[in-house]
């Protein structure tokens, strides 16, 4: 145990967003008590759950709340809570570091950002909870003691760097935050943090809908003009402790009827449950009656959380009991590709005591979960069909999380791909839906293309494209990692096929041009080909499964192509960095008929069959084939000195 002083430096991460916060980037200082009473209100709910759970924890629990207390004189403001508390390891684990490996790129676009609004929003995207308290403390002193533990902990700092902590011996259950606030702005009375009605008036605006009592000392009202005249009733006696009096409504707004509560409201609690700054984008409230009863309040985040792609991130919704709190992130209530959803979800039936592993299995909680997935989908179903602004902002923070459900949601896959868009040779600008691409179907297409790739200019200029450009054929245009994934498992929309252009036979003529002319033409053309194509697919053998001629290209003299159920080179590389080894798959080489090139190399097979340059010249056209598409050569020198020598040749 630990019995002296002990100073500490700050993480470095942790030590810069200090000296961030302390310059006064963010220009509302006021939030920095919301976070204090949200993290005091956490350290409630904590609390009462132990207590539910175990027995026989040496905790008070009989008078649970959290109070203000406010000294002008010295300028000091304390939030105190009587909730879980800390140990002294968790004190130095928490408070001395800044557990976010996304903490350094915040950081350095903070740097990059010259625009005091965009800076502002950087930092609401990270978050930064008790470090704000630096924004309006020249000093933060914090007392803590874990519940069933007998030593406290004493932390303090000016925020330059370094922190002490030393052992407190008659410290009080719970955790207090003493601000020695920076002397008041003269300038702008709206900070200053040591008047009462100033306090008050951030709790109503931002915490009023927590469900713990904040109590402050009573406002006295003002002496009347004769007040001197009376005989003072406390005079020869000690003087009276202020009498206290609960600030906040604690009126949960999930239960409260939707015509009572505001959207400032419910954009004030959706901050202090999401610890983002900014306001949500949709608010989505549910009560369900009957057999099982659960009131929800959900919230779609406007901008995207930096830890959206992280492994270790937390997901999911609070979960409550008949207004008890069970836990954070209840992952057994959200899926994975909903990851981003914030709220919180009260239910009547299930059990105080009730754990992470029995959630997973619970049928009541797996009734909900179908219940709150379908409504999260609709609701952004109505934003994409009543607000395209709106949607696109969605769409740009979460359409690649939410395309991960395509994979995983066999229920919902109709409704998850009915709310996706995609990028397509429709429109440069604007991203299309498939309900969108099936009503510009031209008459006779039978199904939906699409090109997976890197990019977009890479997808665009690829020989695949030329015939669907050439006849007016849309193209969607697929290039987001999950893309390579989700095409593979989703076959069709609305009866139509999802076909990739750069995979099996195309037939781009409709049944009306397929005259007997036409036909004709090709049956003697693969005639004509045919021992070209035998020789370059026993020459190419090594590299290709197949020599055959093509319908797709127009311009271009060769193209890759795969099997219609062959895996995609990218896909297979997404495997591999996965550590899952996959057999290598030979794909076909297509010759476009009409091109100069091939033409020429036909007619000069027919004439020198046994020439050693022929052979080279069908290795080129592969490799340029190869490279057209994005691919990478197996002997990149080699692709060279031929290029070189068959230039030097015309020279």
């Amino acid at each position: 145990m630990t019995t002296g002083v002990e100073t500490f430096e700050f993480q470095v991460e942790a030590r810069q967003l200090l000296q961030l916060m302390i310059h006064s980037i963010y220009s509302n200082k006021d939030v920095f008590l919301r976070e204090l009473i949200s993290n005091a209100s956490d350290a409630l709910d904590r609390l009462r759950l132990e207590s539910l759970r175990d027995e026989n924890l040496q905790a008070d629990t009989s008078d649970l709340h959290i109070a203000i207390e406010i000294d002008k004189e010295s300028r000091t403001l304390t939030v105190r809570d009587n909730g879980i508390g800390m140990s002294h390891d968790g004190v130095v684990e928490l408070i001395g570091t800044i557990a976010n490996s996304g903490t350094a790129t915040f950081l350095k676009e903070l740097r990059e950002s010259k625009d005091a609004a965009a800076s502002a929003d950087l930092i609401g995207q990270f978050g930064v909870g008790f470090y704000s308290s630096f924004m309006v403390a020249d000093e933060v002193t914090m007392v803590t003691r874990h519940a069933g533990e007998t030593q406290g902990t004493r932390w303090v700092s000016t925020g330059e760097g370094t922190y002490t902590i030393e052992p407190v011996d008659d410290a009080p259950q719970g955790t207090s935050v003493t601000l020695k606030l920076k002397p008041e702005d003269t300038e702008d009375h709206l900070y200053d943090y040591a008047s009462p009605w100033k306090i008050r008036e951030i709790i109503k605006q931002h915490s009023d809908f927590i469900t713990w009592p904040i109590r402050m000392a009573a406002v006295q009202p003002p002496a009347r003009p004769d007040a001197s005249d009376e005989p003072d009733a406390s005079e020869g006696s000690e003087e009276k402790a202020p009498e206290l009096e609960t600030v906040n409504s604690m009126k949960a707004l999930w239960a409260r009827p939707k015509d009572e509560v505001t959207e400032d409201e419910y954009h004030e609690f959706y901050k202090h449950i999401s610890h983002d700054w900014n306001n949500p984008l949709e608010t989505i409230r549910m009560q369900a009656e009957g057999t099982f009863e659960y009131q929800s309040l959900l919230f779609i985040p406007a901008r995207a959380p930096q830890d959206l792609y992280m492994q270790d991130r937390k997901r999911g919704v609070q979960l409550y009991v008949k207004r008890v709190f069970i836990m954070d992130d209840c992952e057994a209530l959200m899926p994975e590709y909903l990851r981003f959803v914030k709220g919180v979800v009260d239910a009547a039936d299930l059990s105080l005591n009730v754990s992470r592993e029995t959630l997973q299995q619970d049928r009541q909680i797996q009734l909900m979960r179908r219940r709150l997935v379908k409504k999260v989908l609709s609701t952004v179903k109505d934003i994409m069909s009543s607000d395209a602004e709106r949607y696109a902002t969605f769409w740009k923070e979460f359409g690649r999380v939410l395309k991960e459900g395509l994979l995983s949601d066999l229920e919902n896959r109709d409704a998850i791909l009915e709310v996706c868009s995609f990028a397509s040779t429709h429109d440069a600008e604007q991203p299309t839906t498939l309900r969108g691409y099936t009503e510009r179907m031209k008459e006779g297409q039978e199904h939906i293309y699409y090109m997976t790739g890197e990019s977009r200019s890479i997808v665009e200029s690829s020989p695949h494209m030329e015939a669907f450009r050439d006849k007016g054929f849309e193209v969607l245009v697929l290039t987001d990692p999950i893309d390579e994934l989700w095409v593979d498992a989703v076959r069709e929309f609305d009866g139509k096929q999802l076909r990739s252009i750069a995979k099996g036979q195309v037939d781009l003529d409709s049944t009306d041009e397929k005259d007997e002319e036409a036909e004709a033409e090709r049956e003697q053309r693969k005639k004509d080909f045919a021992e070209l194509l035998s020789w370059m697919t026993t020459t190419l053998s090594e590299q290709v499964k197949e020599v055959r001629l093509s319908s797709r290209l127009t311009t271009s003299p060769a193209c890759i192509v795969g099997d219609t159920f062959d895996i995609t080179p990218a896909l297979a590389n997404i495997y591999r960095s996965m550590g899952q080894e996959l057999p290598e798959t030979k794909r076909i080489l297509e010759l476009n008929p009409t091109h100069p090139l091939v033409s020429g190399l036909r007619k000069a097979h027919g004439e020198r069959k046994d020439d050693s340059g022929l052979a080279e010249t069908a290795e080129l056209l592969y490799s340029m084939a190869l490279l057209a598409e994005g691919g990478e050569l197996s002997d990149p020198s080699r692709f060279i000195k031929l290029v070189a020598e068959r230039v030097q040749q015309t020279l």
